[in-house]
C-alpha cells in the first residue's frame, strides 16, 4: 500500500469546483438520486478509451446511463463458469435488476485494442499472444470478426474490424438467457453504434441494410 497516495491538487480543485456550482445548483436532484436510486433507462456498454465520452456525446445526465467500459468495448459470451465476469455481471444487473430499456454496445474510431487484435491476428504482435497477455486474451473475444475481414487495405480492414467488434458483442449479448428472454418479450432492445472521434459522427447498425449507417 505504500504507493497509494493523496490525489494531486488538480483533481482537487476540479472537485472543489463541481462541488461548488454544478452539485450546489442541483442539490435537490442528487437527493432524489441517492434516496430513490438509479432508473437508467438504457445500459452503454463502451470502450475504456479516454477519448470517448459517452454522456457528452448524448447529453446525458447524471442517472440517465448505466455505463460498463471494457477494452474494445466486447462483450464475452455467456459462460457460467463459476470464474469472475465483470462485463456479464454487468449486462446481468442491468437487464434482470435495473430491467434497462435499451442495451447500447458503442464502438469508435482509432481503437488501440482493435488495433491490437488486428497485429496479433496478423502475427504482428507475439506479446500479445503471450498466455499471460490479459489485453491478449480479452482480444480473442474478437478474432471471429477478424475472420469476417475482406481484403483490402490496412486502414479499411481496421475500419472495419472496429465495427465488427459492435457486431460481436450483440451476437455475444444474445447467448445470455436473460438478454434473450427480455428481447423476446419486447422489454429490450439492442443497439449497434460507432462513433468516429475526429469528426463526431454517429453510424447505427441497420439489420436491414446489413451496414452501418449515419444517424
Amino acid at each position: 500500500m505504500d504507493a497509494i497516495r493523496p490525489l494531486p491538487e488538480y483533481l482537487v480543485k476540479r472537485y472543489h469546483g463541481w462541488k461548488a456550482t454544478t452539485f450546489a445548483e442541483n442539490k435537490s436532484w442528487y437527493r432524489r438520486l441517492a434516496e430513490e436510486g438509479q432508473r437508467p433507462r438504457a445500459m452503454v456498454i463502451s470502450c475504456c478509451d479516454s477519448r470517448v465520452h459517452v454522456t457528452s456525446i448524448f447529453g446525458a445526465d447524471q442517472g440517465e446511463f448505466f455505463i460498463h467500459r471494457n477494452i474494445a468495448n466486447l462483450v464475452p459470451p455467456y459462460e457460467p463458469d463459476g470464474a469472475q465476469h465483470g462485463t456479464s455481471a454487468a449486462i446481468e444487473y442491468a437487464v434482470t435488476a435495473l430491467k434497462v430499456s435499451h442495451l447500447i454496445v458503442l464502438g469508435h474510431s482509432g481503437c488501440g485494442g482493435v488495433q491490437g487484435c488486428y497485429d496479433m491476428c496478423e502475427g504482428k504482435a507475439p506479446a500479445l499472444e503471450e498466455t499471460s497477455s490479459f489485453v491478449g486474451r480479452w482480444m480473442d473475444l474478437l478474432r471471429p470478426g477478424y475472420e469476417r475481414l475482406e481484403a483490402g487495405e490496412d486502414a479499411e480492414r481496421l475500419r472495419a474490424l472496429e465495427k465488427q467488434a459492435v457486431l460481436v458483442s450483440l451476437e455475444n449479448l444474445m447467448s445470455f438467457p436473460f438478454v434473450k428472454a427480455a428481447c423476446d418479450e419486447g422489454m429490450l432492445k439492442l443497439h449497434g453504434l460507432w462513433t468516429h472521434i475526429g469528426e463526431g459522427g454517429l453510424e447505427t447498425w441497420d439489420p436491414e441494410a446489413r451496414d452501418f449507417t449515419p444517424v
